[in-house]
């Protein structure tokens, strides 16, 4: 009996059935494309000339078989179905090497050490040692073959598998979307519910505290990227007020309860209106003055209001302090995704001008200050202070002071970073004393604002995905031509369209209860006017779509041998580079109403992935591909020497054309915390170049023991070991998308 060799070297009996199937399979494709086809009579004909050309082989691959039947096909001049049938072997001999590359994934996962997998590290907030770390991988890759082999069309599949483009958290691209700025003071009024059990408005700073972070978790559990809260000053403040009304209520209860023998009749405590009632942390301050005049007409006399008004302010002070720890922890060790990972949060304040407000500010930045259990710096929230002249920005502001302390926490701790509200592109949304036109951020640089379909609002909305364009690689095909450089950047920014659209059109049937806490709890904007049977297609429209680009500086010096750090000339061919995808997705959002953006892109590994496959190809070209990393988005390359200043000035035009995000980082060595004035000085020359979002680096050392992270002189400030037995590293940012 003759016998058929398969790839995986196993025998199996001949069968005359599957060369009649395979050919059938692409004729019945020539026929639906409405082509000349065979009929089966004719596929006999065919598959009884293989069986005769194989006649007297013994044993036979499918390899040749498939050759023959190719050869035989033709023979019968029905090339259009050969071409068919020759499409089905490399399809499959794709998925087969798909299947093997995620055979191999899966062995690096279970079996490599983590140290050097970049497979099981390509993320800061998971650790793929631990078991739903492992789990939650296995699915990733398993969900990527998926959507590489039976949904993606092969553009989009050929071009980020050639590292054209990069797909971003492709994983995810069948179930939902990136992430969102969560308004806590809609989701807090009335209460709201996780999905496993409704949880009532919270009544304190540490209910607010507590709730900030499941509202992070449980919005992660819907979505892949990044969870921000727009105004988190706004949101605590309310707490704030709570808490002082039950302090200012219990330091009356104390004051009569130790000062009179007579039994009181407190009962009419809980019929004052408190509202009149503020915190504030000024001890000179009168405004306790016309807040208690009901307390004086019902309370015996000789009690004395101001002492129990500062009683109350200092209970209130140290509740909000301890909210702000336990939520600085939370958010570092609770986790989602069935245990998988750390929330990936952030956090924006320093508008909110009342007392309350401030209060927040000041004990979230003393939070983070004071680190964790053993003084380690906390990857999270990504806190994020927003600057605004007139609120915080100038020595007379009432919140200079704030801006002050984020300063040397930030010198510290690398947060928070800084957004400037001052920024004409940011500015032009501001309305005083409305929260939500505040421009926010998400993770390192996310920024979701403009709407063409609803309020321009920074809170309940977010950004659908995004696409990264290798701007290297576009550069290098062009062989420096520029024209021909640009009709391939127009072709790749079509590409990144048309996939996102095919993405949009993927889950845009997906229905509001897929979505239990994002759309069932009204977080994402207009969610709470649809019933949850409806889809989530009238919902999209509210976010941003955006099309990213990796290594400028690289491909500048592809295109005319300097990067924009080194001349003028490549500074305006890089401001045109940029600009022309700006144009590009202005106007697709003209055209098709949908929030179209332009992205700095923030996923650092793509910078990598990038440079990787652009070596493999190219080889190591000087300034271009012969650095581990290519440059990521608009920077100035990290290993070029200059001057901060000039650093701010070339970077900072980029800022306006990136509307979906970007951020400017200066480096500055040694101790800032011993240089204050110059780091503030830094920040305000960001501010003043109008740059969006920048932040300062720094050194942050490390003891290998107690794990302390900070400043270390000359000895570990937590353990007190020697400076000469400690391990000295920088701290770095963590990346700002998910799994990216």
């Amino acid at each position: 009996m003759k016998t058929v060799t398969k790839r995986s070297g196993n025998e199996v009996n001949y069968d005359r059935r599957k060369i009649f199937y395979a050919i059938s399979g692409a004729n019945r494709e020539a026929a639906e494309a409405g082509e000349n086809y065979m009929t089966d009579a004719q596929i006999d004909l065919v598959a009884s000339r293989v069986e005769s050309d194989i006649s007297a082989r013994e044993n036979i691959s499918v390899e040749e078989i498939q050759d023959i039947v190719e050869k035989e096909i033709m023979n019968h001049n029905f090339f259009n179905v050969a071409k068919r049938y020759i499409v089905y072997r490399q399809q499959h001999a794709q998925r087969r090497q798909a299947l093997q590359n995620l055979m191999e994934t899966y062995s690096d996962i279970f079996f490599s050490d983590a140290i050097h997998s970049d497979l099981k590290r390509d993320n800061a907030n998971i650790n793929t040692d631990a078991s739903m770390g492992i789990m939650l991988k296995l699915g990733a890759e398993g969900a990527k073959h998926f959507v590489d082999n039976y949904i993606l069309p092969e553009r989009f599949a050929t071009a980020d598998r050639e590292n054209w483009i990069h797909i971003h958290d492709k994983d995810f691209s069948l179930i939902t979307f990136n992430c969102c700025q969560i308004d806590l003071l809609k989701l807090f009024r009335g209460g709201f519910s996780t999905g496993h059990g409704f949880l009532r408005e919270p009544n304190s700073i540490r209910a607010y505290a507590s709730l900030a972070c499941i509202a992070i978790q449980s919005n992660q559990n819907d979505m892949f990227g990044g969870q921000s809260i727009n105004a988190f000053d706004y949101a605590m403040a309310e707490g704030i007020k709570k808490s002082f009304r039950k302090a200012i209520q219990l330091e009356i209860h104390r004051a009569v309860e130790y000062s009179l023998d007579d039994e009181i009749d407190f009962s009419f405590i809980d019929s004052i209106d408190f509202t009149r009632c503020r915190y504030s942390e000024n001890d000179q301050s009168e405004n306790f003055a016309p807040a208690l005049e009901e307390l004086e007409k019902n309370l015996p006399s000789g009690l004395n209001f101001r002492k129990i008004y500062k009683l109350a302010c200092r209970d209130v002070e140290e509740e909000t302090h301890q909210a702000m720890e336990a939520l600085i922890h939370n958010f570092n060790t609770l986790h989602s995704r069935a245990g998988a990972q750390v929330p990936f949060s952030s956090i924006n304040y320093g508008m909110d001008t009342s007392d309350e407000g401030r209060l927040a500010t000041r004990e979230v930045l003393n939070a983070i200050e004071a680190g964790l259990g053993n003084g380690e710096t906390p990857i999270f929230p990504i806190s994020v202070f927003q600057l605004k002249a007139g609120v915080n920005y100038n020595r007379d502001d009432r919140n200079y002071d704030l801006f002050k302390r984020a300063c040397e926490v930030s010198a510290k701790r690398l947060f928070p970073n800084f957004v400037n509200l001052d920024a004409p592109y940011n500015l032009k949304f501001y309305k005083p004393g409305d929260y939500n036109s505040y421009v926010a951020t998400m993770g390192c640089r996310t920024r979701v604002m403009s709407n063409v379909n609803g309020p321009e609002e920074s809170g309940s909305r977010g950004n659908f995905s995004f696409v990264t364009i290798n701007l290297p690689k576009l550069a290098l095909e062009s062989d420096g031509d520029i024209d021909e450089f640009f009709k391939l950047f127009d072709h790749y920014i079509d590409i990144s369209h048309d996939y996102l659209l095919f993405r949009s059109k993927t889950i845009e049937s997906k229905h509001l209860y897929n979505y239990p806490f994002l759309m069932g709890q009204g977080v994402w904007m207009d969610s709470d006017k649809h019933h949850q049977t409806d889809s989530i297609r009238d919902l999209l429209k509210h976010a941003s779509y955006s099309i990213g680009f990796c290594g400028l500086a690289e491909c500048l010096v592809a295109l005319i041998g300097k990067h924009h750090g080194e001349s003028e000339e490549a500074q305006e061919l890089g401001l045109k580079i940029v600009g022309h995808l700006r144009h590009r997705t202005d106007e697709f959002t003209a055209e098709e109403k949908l929030n179209w953006t332009t992205f700095a892109s923030p996923a650092e590994s793509t910078a990598g992935q990038f440079q990787r496959a652009n070596q493999k190809k190219y080889g190591k070209i000087r300034g271009v591909t012969d650095k581990f990393f290519m440059t990521n988005s608009s920077h100035v390359p990290v290993y070029y020497k200059i001057r901060a200043i000039d650093k701010i000035r070339i970077e900072a035009p980029y800022h306006e054309l990136c509307n979906a995000g970007h951020i400017a980082y200066v480096e500055m060595d040694g101790d800032p915390t011993k240089n204050l004035k110059a780091f503030e000085k830094i920040v305000r020359a960001m501010h003043d170049a109008n740059m969006g979002y920048f932040s300062i680096n720094h050194p942050v050392d490390r003891d290998p023991i107690c794990g302390y992270t900070g400043i270390i002189a000359e000895e570990c400030p937590h353990c007190h070991r020697d400076e000469s037995n400690l391990h000295r590293h920088t701290i770095l940012k963590p990346p700002s998308h998910l799994s990216e």
